[in-house]
Formats: structure tokens, sequence, C-alpha cells
């Protein structure tokens, strides 16, 4: 078995979910009792947040890059990232990356092209639904991308921001996050929303899904399932 090597504490929420969601992963398909060996890295989200609002890419690319190295001194067979907007960088990640390192971006549109959607709306921080990272993967495989209006993307940044990474998860928030899911279904045609920031699972649960009209796309399964078939491998 493989070892994986994450970065997290970006933030601090959805990490705890992708220990938690390894763990049940591997124990459902290895139920002889036995556990998956892995590393967490828990950096530090405000310094990559100020770096990434400066504009200073090369800098966070500078910065995961120590970080991954230390999973390989640590004996990590390969990583990933726990967070979806520190891959603005993923790519330079890779190619001085020593460890193979697995996409939540491409993991999320294999996940899609093989559910049949060809059309999705993304919610996620301002930077990974401004930045064109996840548009430059899915269109290689054509599939479009859809996303909410600028005030709605502010809106969807400022309560991720300032509510969900800090583990509040409000009965309004989740109804206005519905209200502009529904308004992307009926006038954008999607056919499906992905959920381009891993604490949105945590308050867009997969029975909300009824309630906006369209499939959720829940970004941190889906990189937990390509994590663990990796470890398995």
């Amino acid at each position: 078995m493989k070892t994986v090597g994450i970065i997290g504490g970006v933030g601090p929420e959805s990490t705890v979910e992708y220990y938690r969601l390894i763990i049940k992963s591997y124990r459902e398909q290895r139920p002889d009792g036995s556990y998956p060996f892995l590393f967490v890295n828990s950096i530090d989200m405000t310094r990559m947040r100020l770096l990434i609002e400066a504009d200073e890419l090369a800098a966070v690319a500078d910065y995961l890059a120590g970080e991954v190295e230390r999973l390989a001194a640590a004996g990590a067979d390969f990583g990933a990232l726990a967070s979806n907007t520190p891959h603005l960088v993923f790519d330079e990640l890779r190619r001085r990356s020593t460890l193979p390192l697995i996409s939540i971006v491409e993991a999320t549109r294999d996940a899609a092209k093989a559910s049949g959607l060809r059309r999705l709306g993304l919610f996620g921080t301002r930077f990974t639904m401004r930045a064109g990272f996840y548009q430059q993967v899915f269109s290689g495989e054509g599939l479009s991308l859809v996303m909410p209006g600028d005030a709605e993307q502010d809106y969807i940044h400022d309560r991720y921001m300032n509510e969900l990474v800090n583990g509040i998860f409000l009965p309004e928030t989740r109804g206005r996050l519905l209200e502009i899911a529904r308004r992307l279904k009926n006038e954008e045609g999607i056919q499906g929303l992905i959920l381009g920031g891993t604490e949105l699972p945590l308050i867009l649960r997969e029975s909300d899904a009824d309630a906006a009209g369209v499939p959720f796309l829940d970004t941190t399964r889906i990189h937990v399932r390509a994590i663990v078939a990796e470890m398995l491998s």
C-alpha cells in the first residue's frame, strides 16, 4: 500500500473531512480491520491567502513546493492538496515536485465526464471561480463551465472566507447558495454544480441537490476516491 501526503490546513475544517473520508473509503475497500498510511502537513492558510490576494503566485508555488518536499522527506509516495484554490499553481507545483501529485481539478473533470455532464456551474472562492484553471482543464475534454454573476461570486467568496473556513454553517447562507444554483440551472442551463471549494460540501449536502435542481459534484469526495485508488494501486 502506498502512503499519501496531504497538504492540509487550507482550510482546517475540510482537512478534517479529508482524513475522515480517506479512512472510510479505504476501509470500505479493505474490510480487514486495517487502516491506511498517510501524512498531513497542515500549513498556514492565512499566509497562502495573503500571497494569492497579492497575486504573488510565484511565492505561492515556492511555499507549496517546500511543503510538498517535507511530505516527501517524511516518506510519502504521492501527494495531494486538500483544497481547490492552491491549484492556481498546480502545473508549476507538479513540475517541481519529486512526488506524483493527484489534482482535484482533473479528478473532478473525469467524474463529470463519466457522469455525462457537459455543462456545469462552478462555486468556489473568488480565486477559483475567476482564475481559469478549472476552465482550462475542463475545456480540453469539451466540457463547459458557467460562473455565477459578479455579485454572486462576491457573496460566495465572502461567506466562504468568513463563515465556512471558520466552521460556521448558517441556514440563510445555504438558502442563498441554493438560490444561485437554481438560477444557473434555469437561466444558464447547467446540468450539474461543481462544489469547487472543499468547505462547500459541509454546507451543501447531497440531500440539498434536489432543492438546487441539479446534481452536485463534491470535489472533496471525488478527490478522496482518486487518492484511495492510488493508495491501493
